[in-house]
């Protein structure tokens, strides 16, 4: 079991990291619940807990900067929370390492076209948002987290950027309000299943709140390209490790 020294520690690496990029860090936060000792559906719901704590606290120092676009992320979350029901239903039906190794390709060409994209906006031209592949995006991060219980986090901000044309500083708030949404359901869901530690959720608390407003902050330091190279390589680490799950699988 985690002491609170190291329980502040891991916090705030996955807090910053969740902050900075939007994502809901469940991709670190489960494998080290598994490696301390918690059997891998009580990480998921601890997992899922940890997010919604980490979403809340970098979603708030985003609206407090104006980063956070409300009708994209409540419209997004309008089909991401059926989708993701619907994606959990569908995991026992289909084989898993085929869809984690094709989840894997897909997040390595989209960190690919993410990077290719142009961010370039002129000052004070206003933001043309395509609101009508917002319920695609919501649809897809959705139906992707019920399949293989990873965050939506890291398609939505992507998706966000190439599809609905949200500037990189935008589709990181967004997607921290919207993963509070989605976190919060699965939450609740795995509470009433008795899968949630509690007291570890409790124990990560701090250092995820801290480091979460750490990364939030650090999001306007970094420059637009900067950005998308770094968010890109989490994109592909996070392939890789899906990639060799499969392979292991097969």
């Amino acid at each position: 079991m985690l002491n609170p020294a190291m329980a502040v520690l891991m916090g705030v690496l996955i807090g910053t990291i969740a902050g900075l990029f939007g994502v809901g860090g469940g991709f670190l936060i489960v494998p080290s619940l598994v490696f301390l000792g918690l059997p891998i559906h009580v990480a998921i719901g601890t997992s899922l807990a940890c997010i919604t704590i980490s979403s809340l606290s970098s979603a708030y120092a985003h609206i407090r900067a104006g980063r956070v676009l409300y009708r994209v992320a409540f419209l997004k979350e309008a089909f991401s929370i059926p989708a993701a029901v619907i994606g959990a239903y569908l995991s026992g039906m289909l084989n898993s390492n085929v869809l984690e190794a094709v989840f894997g390709l897909l997040l390595i060409y989209v960190a690919y076209v993410f990077v290719r994209r142009s961010d370039v906006r002129n000052r004070g031209e206003a933001l043309r948002i395509n609101y009508r592949k917002v319920p695609l995006i919501g649809a897809l991060s959705g139906l992707t987290s019920g399949l293989l219980g990873v965050s939506g986090g890291v398609l939505n901000v992507p998706l966000f950027h190439t599809l609905a044309g949200l500037p990189v500083n935008y589709a990181v708030g967004t997607s921290s309000l919207a993963l509070f949404f989605t976190a919060l359901v699965g939450t609740a869901t795995h509470i009433g299943l008795g899968q949630v530690d509690l007291q570890t959720a409790l124990l990560l608390s701090p250092g995820l709140i801290i480091g979460a407003a750490i990364g939030a902050r650090l999001v306007p330091k970094l420059q637009p390209r900067r950005f998308k190279i770094l968010f890109s390589v989490l994109l592909i680490l996070v392939a890789v490790r899906l990639l060799l799950r499969a392979l292991k699988g097969f």
